[in-house]
């Protein structure tokens, strides 16, 4: 062993697909590697070289035939710098999410991932085939073992390297966020897994938005007593590179705090929402804003992601909007600095009602006519969208998804959902915590009644049970999957719990043609909770 090892932990946002434009930017993080950190090895995420995940990409020849041009243009082009970079793999014997070793024009070594993760939004095993052994290669008198996500936190693939003489395992990942994972994945997993096999671990993570997923960074190194003796920023992409001592022992360097769950939260959004519509090529976005706490938060997610210049409001007031909703609207649009536009849609609601009025007769005013009304916003929104260019930013948050409390082809328009998996108590918090970077959104929207203003005086509880209610019979039953009867058991009114319950099955159908949304929880509506619309169960 050398007297002083060196590494550099590449954390990237990798576009899936953009196969050339990954295999130029992993060129250029390897030399600035070399010349910049002055290191000899750097470790980039699992599937780098496409993005993660690559889907059903993987089942393309062009699109393998296109990996295996990058990885030669990459061997051919990285000199002086040795490059762990993960990668689909394809042999005579399968598709594999592999991890290849390159240095001096040559793959030194090729590790296979072992354990393949197929449940909540992974689907890896429809794709690939698990590797069977497990990969030691000496990088300047240092024995790598060389794991993939998954595979550190099962037993067995840490423990086979360390049997095979590793004295440092590097973990490539494409993980994730979800709330409070950062800790999970150090204190429950990469830790124990340090310690019970007296080894460093380095792990370096992806970061970035792609669709619904938000990849947070975090990358770290743990001693082999388990303790963090680096992590990156989250969120962010960073280079980042880790001495060891003569003993293999890290030496002590930066360490990013982790955020607190509403930080984490917001900075998840607002990643999610960067990448999608700059990653989609959109030159904007559009955000109806009613004066209420969701298109409020929308907005100012928005604009943090993009720019003020990059985000346009639009105020649709109808006959049932109160002034003190104009007002706050007005004043957000103000404290953030965007332009906006005010169309007043009572001439469009009483052309639908005329043209109506004779398919209606007989039948009494109902939530046809206030649906009417978010229909009407929804056109006016889509059509801004088709005519600048700008996408629609839909406000919707998870309570009103889950129960239907949303109007299909009206608020529910929208090419992305910032705050689909973002329940409404969790929407106050979030609200409250940009607040308290700068005061954007009037202390009024935080404190009065939600309301939908389709009716005369109307409020959200006059059809659903207080948020904090819903929110906690919700988190039980899409979260947790417990029956009602379970749910009840814990102290929540049977009727209520019942109805929730009730409303949530029998609006699957509008879910399914929502718009794609920042994933936060572990059971988001979209990858995680795949439901069948027509069901008599339960």
């Amino acid at each position: 062993m050398t007297n002083s090892f060196s590494i550099v932990l590449a954390q990237l946002n990798c576009t899936v697909g953009d196969i050339d434009g990954n295999t130029a930017r992993i060129i250029d993080v390897c030399r600035r590697a070399r010349d910049t950190l002055e290191c000899k090895l750097v470790v980039f995420p699992e599937l780098a070289l496409t993005g993660y995940p690559p889907e059903d990409l993987l089942l393309r020849d062009d699109f393998i035939l296109e990996v295996e041009r990058g990885l030669e243009r990459i061997g051919s082009e990285i000199e002086g710098v040795t490059a762990i970079i993960g990668h689909p793999f394809r042999d005579q014997s399968g598709l594999y999410n592999a991890a290849s070793v390159f240095s001096e024009g040559r793959v030194m070594a090729r590790y296979c991932k072992r354990e393949l993760p197929n449940y909540s939004v992974f689907d890896e095993k429809r794709y690939f085939c698990p590797g069977n052994k497990p990969c030691v290669v000496e990088v300047d008198g240092v024995r790598l073992g060389i794991t993939i996500c998954e595979d550190i936190w099962h037993d067995g693939p840490v423990e086979e390297s360390a049997a095979a003489g590793a004295n440092l395992v590097v973990n490539l990942n494409a993980s994730p966020f979800h709330m409070d994972k950062a800790s999970e994945r150090e204190s429950q997993v990469v830790a124990q897994r340090a310690r019970r096999n007296i080894l460093p671990i380095a792990y370096v993570n992806l970061v970035g938005g792609q669709d619904e997923l938000v990849f947070d960074g975090g990358s770290f190194v743990s001693d082999n007593k388990g303790k963090v003796t680096h992590r990156a920023r989250f969120f962010e992409e960073q280079l980042f590179r880790v001495d060891f001592d003569d003993r293999l022992c890290p030496v002590q360097g930066n360490i990013s705090k982790i955020p607190i769950l509403e930080e984490s939260v917001y900075q998840a959004l607002v990643t999610g929402v960067r990448d999608y519509v700059q990653k989609n090529g959109f030159p904007g976005v559009v955000v109806g804003l009613s004066g209420g706490v969701d298109s409020a938060l929308t907005l100012a997610i928005a604009v943090d992601a993009l720019g003020a210049d990059s985000v346009q409001a639009m105020l649709m007031p109808s006959r049932y909007t109160r002034e003190i909703s104009i007002e706050d609207a007005i004043a957000e649009i103000d404290a953030l600095g965007v332009a906006h536009r005010i169309v007043d849609i009572e001439p469009l609601f009483e052309v639908f009602l005329q043209q109506l009025a004779p398919v209606f007769e007989g039948f009494q005013p109902d939530s046809t006519e206030e649906n009417l009304q978010a229909r009407i916003r929804g056109t006016l929104l889509m059509a801004v969208s088709n005519k600048t260019g700008a996408m629609v930013l839909a406000t919707g948050n998870k309570s009103e998804m889950a129960v239907g409390y949303a109007t299909l082809y009206g608020d529910m328009a929208g090419g992305f959902a910032a705050i689909k998996d973002v329940p409404k108590t969790l929407v106050y918090r979030l609200a409250r915590y940009r607040n308290n970077k700068s005061k954007i959104i009037p202390e009024r929207v935080l404190d009065r009644a939600p309301s939908a203003e389709l009716a005369p005086d109307q409020e959200d509880q006059d059809t659903l049970p207080p948020y904090a209610v819903l929110d906690a019979i919700l988190e039980a039953y899409i979260e947790h999957d417990k029956a009602v009867t379970d749910i009840v058991k814990e102290g929540l009114d049977a009727d209520t719990v019942a109805g929730v319950v009730r409303r949530v099955k029998r609006n699957e159908f509008k879910r399914r043609q929502a718009a794609p949304g920042v994933r936060i929880s572990q059971r988001a509506f979209g990858r995680d909770r795949r439901y069948p619309i027509t069901s008599a169960f339960g």
